[in-house]
């Protein structure tokens, strides 16, 4: 389980500002108290495990003091090795992550995989199953992510001091250096034969599903326990980046409207024929009217929340005429308009009528003047 600085520090009993000096006194007096050669306590193995976790975390974190310590302090603490576990997933890559050592591990000490899921604005509305496939390298669980395990006793290069002397240059003195077997501890140690003194096990392929719930919108962070995942579970938990990808058809309003325009043609919009549309669940059959171009689809827009009502759908009507005329068409519209008119070559319709009284009201007007 992942340790933050301030907890790493109270595991080693000591204050949140304690020195190098002291940080190092410390693991090595808990690490001769706690090693399982000399503790025979079923809690042992844990407890080591935290000792080293809680020395790297401080380490990497850097210590809060310039170092009181030369490199023959008999206090001097191995250097911690990575023991961050990384996913990789093709052409994205996760973050790394820290994972618990057992179920019970809390959330907030799992540093999760990220990843990204394009969707289309179909798969967000009704929500989907996503497949994700990656790669997954974990903290090995046998040396805590160290990279090595410790013996117990004097290291037998430097004898315990954690230093050693070096080369003479020509008789002169030329001082002491860390000691390479110990790293300066003192303490024997040997690399983990688990991981080879890496801290990490061998990358592993994995492949889950994940489930997207419906109305998700672009830039949406979805949070999935690993452990709840299928078919298989992951040992980190995942942090999901929803990336909307654009459509050819609809504008998504932050209301949960959708907005389309459809192209229709205009004789059949004359004769108000029905005319298909689509929608996120597929074509609908809209009945037009020639007095208006633009109709409300009630609830057949977007999720306004997870899982919530649908906004509405609007659709725009853009009736499309030829741009040049065939001859019989031409014919046909001449029949047409004379329809309009009676045998007295006065317009059948009553606004039209209306307009044309009043039309030839100004003219007579305009002679008079």
């Amino acid at each position: 389980m992942g340790l933050g600085t301030d907890d790493a520090f109270a595991e080693l009993g000591l204050a949140s500002g304690a020195s190098e000096r002291e940080v190092k006194a410390a693991w090595r007096r808990l690490a001769s108290q706690w090693h399982p050669d000399r503790n025979g306590s079923a809690d042992a193995v844990t407890r080591m495990q935290r000792i080293n976790q809680a020395f790297e975390e401080i380490r990497r974190a850097g210590f809060r003091v310039p170092p009181e310590t030369t490199a023959g302090d008999a206090n001097a603490a191995p250097s911690p090795s990575p023991n961050d576990a990384e996913a990789s997933a093709g052409e994205q890559e996760a973050g790394p992550t820290a994972f618990d050592d057992g179920e019970g591990g809390a959330r907030g000490h799992r540093r999760p995989i990220h990843r990204k899921v394009k969707l289309t604005l179909e798969e967000a509305a009704a929500g989907c199953i996503k497949v994700l496939r990656g790669k997954l390298t974990e903290t090995c669980r046998s040396c805590a992510g160290a990279g090595h395990q410790v013996l117990g006793g004097n290291c037998t290069r430097c004898g315990g001091s954690g230093a050693v002397r070096k080369p003479s240059f020509f008789g002169w003195p030329t001082g002491v250096a860390e000691c390479e077997a110990c790293l300066g501890g003192g303490i024997a140690r040997q690399p983990c034969a688990a991981c080879r003194g890496s801290g990490k096990t061998p990358a592993r392929g994995y492949q889950v599903k994940v489930r997207i719930p419906a109305g998700v919108r672009h830039g949406d962070l979805l949070h999935v326990d690993g452990r709840r995942l299928r078919p298989e579970r992951l040992s980190a938990d995942l942090e999901i980046r929803v990336e909307l990808l654009a459509h050819d058809f609809f504008q998504l309003d932050d209301d949960g409207t959708l907005r389309c325009e459809v192209p229709v043609d205009g004789f059949a919009w004359i004769a108000e024929r029905p005319v298909q549309v689509p929608t996120v669940t597929g074509l609908q059959s809209l009945r037009t009217r020639r007095s208006q171009v633009s109709y409300c689809l009630k609830g057949l827009g977007f999720p306004v929340a997870h899982g919530g009502a649908r906004g509405d759908l609007w659709v725009t009507l853009v009736p499309v005429f030829p741009k040049q005329l065939s001859t019989d068409q031409q014919i046909l519209l001449d029949q047409l308009c004379a329809t309009a008119s009676g045998a007295d070559g006065r317009a059948v319709d009553e606004r039209l009528r209306a307009w044309q009284r009043g039309l030839r009201a100004w003219e007579r007007g305009q002679r008079d003047e």
